[in-house]
């Protein structure tokens, strides 16, 4: 072998051991507006669903399987000890977290699970309670369920679940149609396949759109006709809520929401059977929302939030969606209401993306694996 192609060879070995390496460490993930690196806060997480953020810079994690995290910037974890025992099974488990506005001045943390009935365990549904957090002792005290989601039905998917304090307020609980109950979607005199709304006590807001109605309406239901909402996000321009949701094979959805609207499924949708099969000729019908985007095929997304901070200018008012069948971080720019741009973003992590977070003008992520990781987006310099 003569030297010139000694050397070809040895260049591009080390050229692709260069390659492997950035993409292992994240160096640098090129994009179309914005350059960043990935850091690492932790890892060793086992499926881990959400996260928020104390104001001293900790972070609570959750973890399906049931546990509650306490993770120092340092990446040191401390396990919160005190949390209900949770029906971890198929998708469900301890799912989101969010702390109410006034947290630091003895607030509460809310957590949403599933949960089985108290005589049988054969059949569950979404929860959301609360509970008071002592950073001293790591451990949560006074819980109080404050939301079931009935009818608890028998299945392991389709939970829901995240939450959102709004303005006003109030607190939005997204849940899903638990899979096996879709045409239940369509009849909010039960809470499948809905969004509601209720006080921080779990109490019924006056304004609610079915507060006072006499037709056996679940009076916390803000929205009906979801399939499996796993994110919501308040978008700070408009002062509206968006929500995303998961649709069978082809189909997920962005909506915007509103008061007592009826959101289609599964009467309308793009998506088909994942065997196959139609589910409905309608993309469209009166009395029912459209989606301002959908995705055929699908990215199965989890997790949203709006893009407002001064570490990437040129992303102010984005909104990033993780995806989990798609295995990237969606960016999705907006002129008004309109997406008029898309862009695929950490292809090369292969790793399912479960939660965005915005904080401080920081973006961060949740991969959902049994070594799943929180980590942050910085600025490339």
């Amino acid at each position: 072998m003569n030297k010139a192609l000694i050397l070809f060879l040895s260049l591009m070995l080390l050229a692709s051991c260069e390659q492997a390496a950035s993409q292992v460490s994240g160096d640098r993930y090129p994009s179309q507006q914005e350059n960043f690196k990935l850091e690492k806060i932790t890892g060793e997480l086992v499926h881990p669903w959400s996260v928020a953020f104390l104001k001293g810079g900790d972070y609570l994690v959750t973890e399906r399987r049931g546990k509650l995290w306490r993770v120092l910037p340092t990446g040191q974890k401390f396990e919160i000890t005190g949390m209900p025992k949770v029906y971890e099974t198929g998708q469900g488990g301890l799912l989101d977290i969010a702390l109410e506005p006034n947290f630091e001045n003895g607030g509460w943390l809310y957590f949403s699970y599933s949960a089985t009935a108290p005589n049988d365990k054969s059949i569950a549904n979404t929860e959301v309670a609360r509970a008071k957090l002592n950073l001293g002792s790591n451990t949560l005290g006074d819980a109080e369920i404050i939301f079931r989601a009935t009818p608890k039905v028998k299945g392991d998917n389709h939970w829901g679940s995240r939450l959102l304090f709004a303005p006003d307020g109030n607190l939005f609980i997204t849940l899903g149609e638990r899979f096996n109950y879709s045409e239940e979607a369509q009849n909010p005199q039960n809470h499948l396949g809905t969004i509601v709304r209720i006080k921080p006590n779990g109490d019924i807001p006056n304004d609610n759109p079915f507060a006072n109605n006499k037709d056996g309406i679940m009076p916390r239901i803000y929205s009906y006709g979801h399939r499996n909402v796993q994110g919501i996000a308040l978008n700070l321009h408009s002062g509206d809520i968006w929500a995303h949701e998961h649709g069978p094979k082809g189909g997920d959805e962005i909506n915007i929401l509103k008061s007592g609207a009826n959101y289609g499924w599964p009467k309308v949708t793009f998506g088909i059977n994942y065997w196959g099969t139609k589910i409905t000729d309608l993309r469209t019908a009166p009395g029912m929302e459209d989606p301002i985007l959908q995705w055929t095929p699908s990215i199965a997304p989890s997790g949203m939030a709006f893009y407002e901070g001064d570490q990437f200018p040129n992303w102010q008012g984005d909104l990033f969606v993780g995806a989990l069948a798609g295995q990237h971080l969606r960016r999705l720019e907006l002129e008004g209401d309109k997406i008029i741009a898309q862009e695929t973003l950490l292809e090369n992590l292969d790793e399912r993306i479960r939660d965005v977070r915005v904080y401080n003008g920081e973006i961060y992520i949740l991969t959902d694996s049994e070594d799943g990781a929180l980590l942050k987006l910085v600025p490339a310099q």
